[in-house]
């Protein structure tokens, strides 16, 4: 449990992975899916999910630079786990736990 809270670590993280579990994204799209977020933090996000091996990030060449990401298998895998924590979360928020 504790490694894939490592991995989703980060305020929007869980929101880049949901945006990427729709299919493959770049950068440009991921700002615009995600309009709330600076830059920097949409350059370390998907820099964190690579390095934990829930992104692939692939760079094409030309100007200018593109940069693709897409999740791998291991990140698809957090799909429904993500599922399972708004599940959750709607619950509790639909009837607050009792004191």
């Amino acid at each position: 449990m504790e490694i894939t809270l490592s991995a989703l670590h980060g305020r929007w993280t869980t929101l880049v992975i949901r945006e990427l579990l729709q299919g493959a994204r770049t950068f440009t799209e991921l700002r615009h899916a995600l309009p709330a977020l600076s830059d920097k933090v949409l350059s370390d996000r998907p820099a964190h999910l690579t390095e934990a091996g829930v992104l692939d990030r692939r760079r094409q060449p030309g100007w200018p630079p593109r940069v693709h990401y897409t999740l791998t298998s291991h990140g698809r895998r957090l799909g429904p786990v993500l599922q399972a924590l708004w599940d959750w979360g709607a619950a509790v928020t639909a009837s607050p736990p009792e004191s």
